[in-house]
């Protein structure tokens, strides 16, 4: 490892080196893009800008220029420029080349360390493996290296356009292989602190410190050893994704066996044998696609259904009423389902919704009270509860858990309602303590793998920017996720 001298520990606890993290490190290793020669982009007004200096590498030239007039899927304008550029018309299903050529320049390369729990792909690794992704594969991909032509090599027939979330942890954990940079690399680490460290008399420039544990495996089967590590750093990108901590209702009864919090625990459930057709209802609670999942899992083994969710059924919010039926015909299904009142009872036995409510109490007994937006109560008896309502990042290696970072800072860091507040077109966190902290992917609103790598090339642009400013002096940039 490049930091040689220092010392690590493996947490118990997943942090994951998600796809941001290795987005970034792919562009800090030397792998830099440029415009193709006599290549075009089906944007005019984007093709004109990109000709004006083909010379230049995308990460040489003025983002902010060339974001404008641009329109897309996200809020972040390098997010759709780099998206643009990578998927050009993809939104219209078209698959025409990208514009841009990667060049292997070593020079270019940043000295940097991905910190994770887990190995390469992160949150990735945790999620169900049998069901289908959101996005479509090429949008999972990263660059380099084309999903769709991996995923033929690991199985002949490709069903469609999308891939199992054990595929994509797969490719993510290939890809860094592949792009070799597992030097880059630290799995098996947990930061336990992030701080800013003020100069010293020695001449040590402030900086940040970090510290944590790293798990390292003895010489006997089985058994490992915790070492602490301390490490400083002129740059520090917070890439931990938002999957950490499940979100909770705060209602009686949250913590009683029979609640779940995850896709995972229903899984457990399943495979021992604690569901069938004569279990009681399962209620499912929540109205996103982990929750879809729950929905569809269940009914697979035909046990009864309660679905509660805050919305209504026609809220054009709901994630699962947007999504075209050719190309999501399992979630189309569950769309069908809940307008129950416009279907056949019949059209899916066991299944009942409650739109527009939310849970008040879950008691021992296993009976749950359901209230709705005008106040009427009802109560169910239940198997189990899935609690499927979303997720926190787990910031505890930041003061008051990063709340001070947040566009809110009276409130916890969320990817949907309060996430870090950057720059748009660096990803400098505007309320750190100190200059040299990033924040990319979940953590400042991303959540698609499509978007969040244009926070990878607005934070490798910026280092690039001012490496050569500085005189190529940057000092050591950890990258955490």
């Amino acid at each position: 490892l490049p930091w040689s001298g220092l010392t690590f520990v493996l947490s118990l606890c997943f942090l994951g080196n998600g796809p941001s993290g290795i987005c970034l490190s792919y562009l800090l290793s030397g792998h830099t893009p440029y415009l193709s020669p006599e290549a075009w982009h089906p944007n005019p007004l984007l093709n004109s800008k990109l000709a004006e200096q083909p010379h230049l590498s995308l990460l040489e030239q003025d983002l902010e220029y060339l974001c404008e007039g641009l329109e897309g899927r996200s809020s972040n304008p390098v997010a759709v420029l780099f998206d643009a550029l990578l998927l050009p018309d993809s939104d219209f299903g078209l698959d025409h080349t990208s514009p841009l050529e990667w060049r292997h320049e070593p020079e270019r390369a940043i000295p940097h360390l991905v910190l994770g729990k887990g190995p390469p792909g992160g949150a990735w690794h945790a999620m169900e493996g049998s069901m289908l992704t959101l996005s479509l594969a090429n949008w999972m991909e990263l660059p380099g290296l084309k999903l769709k032509d991996w995923m033929r090599e690991k199985r002949r027939n490709v069903r469609n356009d999308r891939a199992t979330p054990a595929e994509i942890a797969s490719y993510y954990q290939h890809y860094v292989t592949q792009m070799s940079l597992e030097q880059s690399f630290a799995c098996g680490t947990t930061v336990t602190s992030v701080t800013r460290e003020p100069g010293d008399q020695k001449g040590l420039p402030p900086c940040w410190r970090i510290l944590g544990l790293q798990r390292r495996e003895g010489e006997a089967l089985g058994v490992s050893e915790e070492v602490p590590f301390s490490l400083l750093a002129h740059n520090v990108v917070l890439a931990t994704g938002t999957h950490d901590i499940p979100a909770r209702l705060g209602v009686e009864g949250e913590s009683l066996p029979f609640v779940c919090h995850s896709f995972w625990e229903l899984e457990m459930a399943i495979s021992r044998g604690e569901l069938d057709q004569s279990s009681d209802p399962v209620l499912v609670v929540g109205a996103g696609l982990t929750a879809a999942d729950a929905v569809l899992a269940a009914h697979h083994l035909n046990t009864p259904v309660y679905h509660a969710f805050r919305r209504s059924v026609s809220d054009r919010g709901l994630i699962f009423n947007q999504l075209p039926k050719l190309l999501y015909p399992e979630y189309h299904k569950v769309s069908l389902v809940l307008h129950f009142l416009f279907t056949p009872p019949s059209s899916y036995p066991g299944y009942l919704s409650f739109p527009c409510h939310r849970v008040a109490a879950i008691r021992p007994d296993r009976k749950c009270v359901l209230v709705s937006d005008s106040g009427e109560e009802t109560v169910v008896i239940v198997s189990k509860v899935l609690v499927l309502i979303g997720a926190h990042p787990n910031l505890s290696f930041l003061n008051n858990n990063g709340r001070s970072l947040g566009i809110n800072p009276d409130e916890p860091i969320s990817c949907r309602r309060n996430p870090i507040d950057v720059d748009p077109f660096t990803n400098r966190v505007l309320a750190a303590d100190g200059p040299g902290l990033y924040a990319i992917g979940p953590l400042v609103g991303e959540n698609f793998v499509r978007f969040l790598k244009g926070g990878a090339l607005a934070i490798a642009s910026d280092l690039a920017k001012r490496q050569s400013k500085e005189g190529g002096d940057l000092g050591r940039i950890a990258v955490f996720g």
